[in-house]
């Protein structure tokens, strides 16, 4: 079964080319704590799987994206997140984070002051952000590697950089939502720089042998938005400091394809990985064997994520690992 090779992520030796993809829990304290419910859901759904990823964790208060999501903005939280890491390991799984910052799309319930690249609101139902300044980017990069520097503590084997579905990574990255004229504006290279400045602390605070990897989303659905050899062409120049890229679409407007079907996130993930040499991991109604199989066969992809399944049926993995 092509399913079943091993591959590496980094330092991180996985069993087979499946992984539990983060799935939004909203089960968290007010204040940001995992409780009970995350323990169970996470272990319960590591047995088949290769890796597990922990849902968005905030790396800011005021970036979090729900007003019941978790966070790792204290060395409070550390405990708390060490209870999951600790029950999935006891299922001999390795298990990474996803850092986020929401931007312009953090919780009005929690967040006082929305920031984003850009002056420009997501919707109707988020307020109108503050343009990000030169200093409060350097801080929520700061924010990154002390969430960093937790994830460790709290036992997790990786990190991945969330860089996707709107969030303010995306934010930065899109020529839609960043209109900047400074040195985080323009031109790819430095609608990426914030990325990079995210990716180099994390790196300098992990060190060279821990796992990074980053999600994105592949396309904006709309003209004038990112599509996928866009994304390849900003993480080409990172791609030595990165371990894997986890490959989605959507979230920055509310544009969505015009047909959603079996695996129709992968032919955005095959351009990527035309263009990168790191593992490139797919996701999105990858739902049977065969599907799996082919992917991985055909080399559209390196690994394959699952999320919506696992919710339903925690042992669903094992369907298309058999």
């Amino acid at each position: 079964m092509t399913m079943n090779i091993p591959i590496q992520i980094g330092g991180i030796n996985l069993k087979n080319r499946l992984i539990m993809a983060p799935l939004q829990q909203y089960a968290g304290t007010p204040e940001g704590f995992a409780t009970n419910h995350h323990i169970e859901f996470y272990s319960r759904r590591a047995n088949h799987v290769s890796l597990v990823i922990v849902e968005s964790t905030a790396v800011s208060d005021s970036g979090r994206l729900f007003n019941n999501d978790i966070g790792i903005f204290t060395d409070h939280h550390i405990e708390s997140l060490k209870k999951i890491t600790e029950a999935v390991h006891a299922k001999q799984t390795p298990i990474f984070i996803q850092l986020s910052h929401g931007g312009r799309k953090s919780s009005p319930l929690v967040t006082k002051k929305l920031m984003a690249p850009s002056s420009i609101a997501y919707d109707e139902n988020y307020g109108l952000p503050e343009a990000i300044s030169l200093a409060d980017i350097q801080q929520i990069a700061e924010q990154y590697r002390l969430a960093a520097k937790r994830s460790v503590m709290a036992g997790f084997d990786g990190i991945e950089i969330h860089a996707a579905h709107g969030f303010l990574i995306h934010q930065f990255l899109s020529p839609l939502s960043n209109q900047r004229i400074d040195s985080y504006g323009g031109s790819p290279e430095n609608r990426s720089r914030f990325l990079k400045d995210v990716l180099t602390v994390i790196r300098g605070e992990v060190g060279k042998n821990y796992p990074i990897t980053v999600r994105v989303s592949a396309t904006d659905y709309v003209k004038g938005g990112l599509f996928p050899e866009d994304i390849a062409r900003m993480l080409q120049p990172l791609e030595s400091e990165l371990d894997a890229v986890h490959v989605s679409t959507g979230g920055l407007v509310s544009a969505q394809p015009n047909h959603i079907y079996p695996a129709y996130q992968v032919p955005h993930a095959a351009i990527i990985k035309q263009h990168l040499k790191i593992p490139v991991i797919a996701v999105g109604l990858i739902n049977s064997r065969s599907l799996a199989d082919h992917i991985i066969q055909d080399q559209l992809a390196d690994m394959i994520a699952i999320g919506r399944p696992l919710i339903e049926d925690p042992d669903f993995a094992a369907q298309l690992l058999q």
